[in-house]
């Protein structure tokens, strides 16, 4: 078979759909004895159609008949017809019918309960379209959506020019059954002949020829269809062009990092703190430098957390700013007072304004009374440690503002990437490159959070961390100096809570207890507790300490 056969089933089949429509019921036994079409298909590609219908006996009260306004092929294409000069006679009688628009139809009612015959013709405009080889398809389904059934079909529609090819199938809409006998080209006529019946109500006759280019004109009004398969098409041009905007635009967040993110290269790691032998088998834990939790944290991923601030919290304690004391419980129920101290060492700002929210000068706060008033307090410590790290030169900016830069862009770059996605899926079978756009915007917004970048010295300071972090994971725990174990461990507590793995030397703190059995309230000097509370108490002391602070000062 033709490819231009194919494509006629294809739409036969297509457009299906809508004959199988609700026709108007009429009584068993009404039925056209015969449906006789003349057409004519003239050179400028306008369609003619003359259709008798002859009953047989009672005709219905009304006939109907519903005239497809518009054909659709499997790849998105829609052919749209124009029906007109629609008429309907009997007898040299105008029986003025009813013409009304449907969707997808043209509907012709008909009075009909007296009439054994009548002829309904019409004009149709947009049957004739070009195809990819450059020749004229015509195809016109000359018998469809009538409201009765047909016992014999026949007629033929003529041209004016000679086709190269017919066709005629016929039954239900999705048929791609020939008709009972068709013809064409002979020498008695240059059109198409045919016969076929008995045809059911609604059942359609499709008829088809095929021209020469230019030798009848194309009359097709053509649309492109909307569908998800269409748009987002995996043809050649489609996987190319996508692969290509994939390629470019990851490549640009690629170098945007390179050139924006990436920390600055440094010679060696820089020493944090670290455990110095001060015996045989004996390490104290020293501090270099300086660096206080608060910042370790803040190094480490460029972010001033919660637990940088409950880090910082508890070093103050340790280093005689605050004194955390564990109230007795009540109802199960745990709290702790915060008193301010004078310690012995400085204050940086961001340790003085933390310690102004949580524990003013000549009082006690509890924890659990801590206002929500804190909250803006809090957001202020966490931007003065901010201004801290670049105070300091570990980075040229701050990185909560190179983050929210980054953000606010990405932000952009991905709204207009979706609305480029949805320009090309909605007129385009390019719907692969929107998604291809699409991926590179939501890389950037990835990318956003890792812009801020340190500087070298930053980039020391972060090695050295990393340092740090393995030996307070690796350090042996039996190895602190003797009698100093309770000051040792409390100096090494802040930075394992940022750091992580504060549980293993919490433990060592319970475990170093030398008089089991006997209560410790007082024994550490910055965390005090009830009269019958003994260190071993301490890792669920503190565990419930940090999450009831985290809970007051950072709710939302």
């Amino acid at each position: 078979m033709g490819r231009w056969r194919r494509r006629i089933l294809a739409a036969v089949v297509l457009g299906g759909a809508l004959a199988v429509v609700a026709l108007p019921a009429h009584a068993d036994g009404e039925k056209a004895a015969s449906y006789v079409v003349d057409g004519t298909l003239r050179s400028d590609g306008t369609l003619s159609v003359s259709e008798t219908v002859t009953f047989d006996g009672p005709a219905p009260a009304t006939l109907t008949q519903r005239l497809a306004t518009f054909r659709d092929e499997a790849d998105g294409v829609r052919y749209t017809y124009t029906i007109r000069d629609i008429r309907v006679v009997s007898g040299g009688k105008d029986l003025q019918p009813k013409v009304t628009t449907g969707t997808g139809y043209t509907i012709v009612s008909v009075p009909t309960a007296s009439v054994s015959q009548l002829t309904i013709s019409y004009s149709v405009l947009g049957a004739t379209t070009r195809a990819d080889d450059g020749m004229v398809d015509f195809s016109w389904r000359v018998l469809q959506g009538l409201s009765v059934p047909v016992v014999a079909v026949s007629g033929s529609v003529a041209s004016e020019a000679i086709a190269r090819d017919y066709t005629c199938v016929s039954g239900p809409p999705t048929s791609t059954r020939t008709c009972g006998t068709f013809s064409g080209g002979t020498h008695d006529s240059r059109g198409l002949q045919f016969t076929d019946g008995p045809r059911g109500q609604g059942e359609v006759v499709t008829v088809g020829m095929r021209f020469d280019g230019g030798v009848v004109a194309v009359t097709q009004n053509r649309s492109l269809r909307w569908s998800l398969d269409r748009a987002f098409t995996p043809g050649p041009s489609q996987l190319l062009a996508a692969a290509a905007a994939l390629v470019l635009g990851g490549g640009l967040v690629w170098l945007l990092y390179r050139r924006t993110g990436r920390d600055a290269a440094s010679a060696r790691p820089r020493t944090v703190a670290h455990f110095v032998p001060v015996g045989a088998g004996e390490a104290d834990f020293h501090v270099v430098d300086d660096v206080r939790p608060g910042h370790v944290g803040t190094i480490v991923d460029e972010h001033v957390d919660p637990l940088d601030v409950i880090g910082t919290i508890l070093d103050l304690a340790v280093r005689g700013h605050l004194l955390i004391t564990q109230l007795p419980a009540v109802k199960d129920l745990t709290d702790w007072t915060l008193t301010r101290r004078t310690g012995s060492d400085e204050l940086l700002p961001f340790e003085t304004r933390l310690l102004d929210v949580i524990a003013p000068e000549g009082g006690q706060t509890r924890v659990s009374e801590l206002a929500a008033g804190v909250i803006p307090a809090i957001a202020a410590v966490q931007s003065d440690l901010y201004d801290e790290v670049v105070s300091r030169g570990w980075f040229s900016r701050r990185p909560d503002h190179v983050r929210a830069f980054w953000s606010r862009l990405a932000w952009v770059v991905l709204a207009v990437a979706i609305v480029v996605l949805l320009l090309l899926a909605a007129f385009t079978t390019y719907g692969l490159l929107g998604l291809a756009v699409v991926a590179p915007a939501v890389g950037l917004l990835v990318v956003a959070d890792e812009m801020p970048s340190r500087t070298a010295a930053g980039t020391e300071l972060l090695a050295g961390l990393r340092v740090l972090a393995m030996d307070l994971d690796t350090a042996p725990t039996d190895q602190l100096p003797k009698g100093k174990e309770y000051a040792t461990v409390s100096r090494i507590l802040p930075y394992a809570v940022v750091l992580g793995g504060w549980e293993r030397w919490v433990r060592v703190l319970a475990t170093s207890d030398d008089d089991e059995g006997v209560p410790d309230p007082t024994d550490l000097s910055w965390y005090h507790a009830p009269a019958d509370w003994q260190l071993q108490q301490l890792p669920a002391s503190l565990d419930a300490f940090v999450n009831a602070a985290r809970g007051r000062l950072f709710a939302r």
